[in-house]
C-alpha cells in the first residue's frame, strides 16, 4: 500500500500569485507521509514473514489477539493518507505549473504509475516471471486517480469539491446494489470501479482487482481541494481550523458508525468484552475503502498536521527523509522484503526449485502459507528493512534537491 506522490509545497495565501513565487516544501506533510511509509512496511513485512499471514485474518475477532489486530489495523492509515496527500500535492503543484501543464503531468504520471504497477510491483510481490496473477493494488489506484484528476482540474473549483464529496460520501450507496447481487458477476468495468474481484485474462492469467478506483479517486479529489484549504490559512489560525476539521471528521465517524446504517458494509457488534467491542467498532472495510474507513484515517491525519507535523526533532528529520522520496522507498522496500523472505525460505531447508512453486492463497514464490515466524520476528525484520533503506533514501532525497532532470518528477 503505497504511492508515488509529487513534491509538496506551500505558499501563504496573502502573497502574490503563486506561479511567480519561490517554492517551499511543507515539512508537516513530508513528515506525515514518511510516517505512513514506515508503518506501511510493517504490513508488508507481516505478509511475508508472519506464519499465519495467508491462513488467518488478523482482523477476525474470533481468532486474533489485540496486538495482532493492532499490527494490521494501524497500517490502515497508510493508503488513504497517501492518496489524500497525493491530491494535496497535486494542488500544490499548481503553484509552479499552468493548468495545462499540471493536467498533462498528472495524466502522464498516472499512466506511468499504472505501468509500474503492472510490471515492476507485480513482480516484486510474486517473483513470477510468468505473471500468472496480475494484481491491481495501491500504485494502480493512485495512477488511475491521477489520470482522472488531471481531467477534473479543468472544472470550476467548487464543482471539483462537490464531485470529491459526492464520491466520498455517496459511493457506499453502491453497497445496497451489490448486496442484492451477491454471488453474481457484475462485470469487469463495475469491479474496476467498486468491487474487488478475480477475472480471467487470456493466456492463463488472472487479474486480481484489489483496489477498485472510484472511492480512491474521490479521496484524491478531496485531497486536492484540501490543498487549497490548507494554503488559505497559516500559523495559529491554520492549526485551529485543522483541529476542528479533524475532530469534526472523527466525530462524524463515531456518530455514523454507531448507527450501523450507512458508510460501511461491515457492521460492528457487541463482543465478549469492551476491548473487543471497540475493535469491532473500528474494524471498517478497506476493499474498497468505505466512507467510515476514510473518516477513521483522514480525521486523525489532519489532527497530525495541525499538532505534530511541525515538530523538529532528530527523529522527525529521519522520518521526513522517507516522506520526501516515497516512490523510491516504496519500490525498494517491497523488493527487499521479498528477497529477505526468500533467503529465510531457503535457510529453513527448502530448495530453490521448491521456491519456484506458487502456493494456493499466497500469489508469491518463496512463500508457503502457514510457514513463517512470530510477530516479534516480524517487527525485528520490519525495523531492519526500514533502517537499511535510510541511507539510500537520504542520498536520493539530496539528489532530487540538487538535480533538475525532468524524469525526477516521475520518481
Amino acid at each position: 500500500m503505497p504511492t508515488a506522490v509529487t513534491s509538496a509545497i506551500w505558499m501563504p495565501a496573502t502573497l502574490p500569485p503563486l506561479q511567480n513565487q519561490k517554492i517551499f516544501r511543507v515539512n508537516s506533510i513530508d513528515l506525515l507521509r514518511g510516517l505512513v511509509m514506515i508503518i506501511m512496511a510493517l504490513d508488508h513485512t507481516r505478509d511475508f514473514f508472519h506464519a499465519p499471514a495467508f491462513t488467518e485474518d488478523p482482523l477476525n475477532l474470533q481468532t486474533t489477539t489485540p496486538f495482532l489486530f493492532f499490527t494490521r489495523w494501524i497500517t490502515h492509515f497508510c493508503a488513504p493518507v497517501f492518496v489524500f496527500l497525493a491530491g494535496t500535492s497535486a494542488y500544490f503543484q499548481s503553484a509552479r505549473k499552468t493548468k495545462k501543464e499540471l493536467s498533462g503531468f498528472l495524466i502522464k504520471r498516472g499512466l506511468w504509475l499504472i505501468l509500474i504497477e503492472l510490471i515492476l510491483m507485480n513482480f516484486a510481490f510474486s517473483f513470477d516471471l510468468g505473471f500468472s496473477v496480475v494484481a491491481l493494488q495501491t500504485i494502480w489506484s493512485i495512477g488511475i486517480s491521477m489520470c482522472i484528476l488531471g481531467l477534473v482540474i479543468w472544472l470550476p473549483f467548487k464543482l471539483i469539491a462537490a464531485l470529491g464529496l459526492l464520491i466520498v460520501l455517496g459511493h457506499n450507496s453502491l453497497d445496497f446494489y451489490e448486496a442484492g447481487k451477491r454471488g453474481m458477476q457484475l462485470g469487469l468495468v463495475y469491479d474496476l470501479l467498486h468491487r474487488p474481484n478475480f477475472h480471467d485474462v487470456p493466456g492463463s492469467h488472472d487479474l486480481l482487482i484489489l483496489y477498485p478506483f472510484l472511492p480512491w479517486t474521490g479521496l484524491m479529489i478531496a485531497g486536492y481541494c484540501f490543498g487549497k484549504f490548507f494554503t488559505s490559512y497559516e500559523g495559529i489560525q491554520r492549526r485551529k481550523i485543522l483541529t476542528w476539521l479533524g475532530l469534526g471528521i472523527i466525530l462524524f465517524f463515531i456518530v455514523l458508525r454507531a448507527t450501523n446504517k450507512y458508510g460501511d458494509a461491515q457492521h460492528w457488534s457487541t463482543q465478549k468484552n469492551l476491548l473487543y467491542t471497540v475493535l469491532s467498532f473500528v474494524d471498517t472495510v478497506k476493499y474498497p475503502p468505505s466512507l467510515l474507513y476514510m473518516c477513521m484515517t483522514i480525521g486523525p491525519a489532519i489532527l497530525f498536521l495541525a499538532w505534530v507535523g511541525n515538530i523538529k526533532t532528530v527523529l522527525s528529520k529521519i522520518i521526513t527523509v522517507y516522506g520526501k522520496v516515497p516512490f523510491f522507498y516504496y519500490v525498494l522496500h517491497f523488493y527487499l522484503i521479498h528477497i529477505l523472505s526468500a533467503a529465510f525460505f531457503l535457510a529453513r531447508g527448502h530448495s530453490f526449485e521448491e521456491g519456484q512453486v506458487i502456493h494456493p492463497n499466497s500469489f508469491a514464490k518463496f512463500l508457503v502459507p502457514g510457514e513463517g515466524y512470530s510477530l516479534a520476528i516480524v517487527y525485528l525484520v520490519w525495523i531492519l528493512v526500514v533502517a537499511s533503506l535510510y541511507p539510500l533514501c537520504k542520498w536520493f532525497s539530496i539528489y532530487k534537491q540538487t538535480h533538475k532532470q525532468w524524469w525526477l518528477s516521475y520518481l
